[in-house]
């Protein structure tokens, strides 16, 4: 396998995803982050609103990434930190 193509396979193939596959997971949690970032920043300036909301999304992501995980687990923890399951 030509070295440069192993570079965008390794990772994805750990966790039991394709490069494609690997690509809109991560966006999607790069998305959900994002989002509960807004919410969490919205939250320190109001704090009556958007009460439960980062805590909630975080804790989804968690179960999606780490609890629900059908796919094997990630080798190492700097893989398995960026790299939704």
């Amino acid at each position: 396998m030509n070295p440069l193509t192993k570079l965008f396979t390794d990772h994805p193939a750990t966790v039991g995803e394709t490069y494609t596959q690997h690509l809109f997971s991560a966006l999607t949690f790069s998305v959900n982050l994002f989002l509960a970032a807004i919410v969490c920043l919205v939250h320190a300036v109001l704090p009556f609103l958007f009460k439960t909301t980062g805590s909630d999304r975080i804790r989804y992501l968690h179960d999606r990434m780490v609890v629900n995980r059908a796919r094997p687990a990630a080798k190492s923890s700097h893989d398995s930190a960026c790299a939704p399951g």
